[in-house]
């Protein structure tokens, strides 16, 4: 009996560890590369987006060429800026990709990258745009990326469980969600803009759960300007 106690003292003594040895690792990952710690938001209002000094995550998504695409803050040559939308199907999505035709050429000069996250699968990451926008872009240079497996939304903390007239409303309209993220995950990207300096540091921060409303052009510029003019 006494030899039972100690054997069960022991072990609860060696769960305990392994138990803090897994929270710390939890938090160091959370850390480091976002928000590992915090689950899909159940509405878009209820999302925890990565702020203002945080440090950005690392993740992986993908090119329009099914290509293997690797964010890792730690091994920045330039500020990046980080633009979420909800993908091709998306008519607001379309008309911001279209407005920032004029800003993105602009940011780019001043040696900052831009990059594009969509929800859609990568085959359909221009395809799936409207072709006023196809046109409004066609030539520039922008880098759009597929994170139809969310990782890139969740890691940022704009990862929400998409509702059920989203998808009423594609099944209507008859878009192609295989495989995004929608499809793959139930989860949609609240739409959001976060500009990385070379330090892998957040230094600007845009989320909004109302998905009609996006950041102004000029306020993407500017965000970046600053970014660029710190280095």
């Amino acid at each position: 009996m006494f030899a039972g106690f100690r054997l069960s003292k022991r072990s609860f003594v060696l769960g305990s560890l392994a138990s803090t040895m897994i929270l710390s690792l939890v938090y160091s990952t959370s850390i480091r590369y976002g928000h590992a710690d915090v689950p899909v938001a159940m509405t878009a209002a209820e999302i925890r987006p990565l702020g203002v000094g945080d440090k950005a995550p690392r993740f992986t998504v993908e090119t329009v060429d099914n290509e293997r695409f690797d964010f890792d803050p730690r091994k920045l040559e330039r500020p990046a800026v980080l633009i979420s939308f909800r993908g091709g199907w998306c008519p607001y999505c379309n008309l911001h990709l279209s407005e920032l035709r004029h800003a993105i050429p602009e940011i780019n000069a001043m040696g900052v990258d831009v990059l594009f996250l969509s929800g859609d699968r990568s085959e359909l990451l221009l395809s799936s745009l409207s072709r006023e926008t196809q046109a409004d872009i066609d030539g520039l240079d922008y880098t759009v990326l597929s994170d139809a497996n969310a990782q890139a939304a969740m890691a940022l903390g704009i990862a929400f469980k998409a509702p059920d007239e989203v998808f009423s409303y594609l099944d209507d309209k008859g878009a192609d969600i295989e495989e995004s993220s929608m499809a793959r995950h139930g989860v949609l990207p609240v739409p959001a803009v976060f500009v990385v300096n070379r330090e892998g540091t957040i230094t600007y921060a845009y989320a909004n759960p109302d998905y009609k409303i996006r950041l102004p052009a000029d306020q993407v510029v500017a965000a970046a300007s600053e970014s660029a003019l710190a280095e």
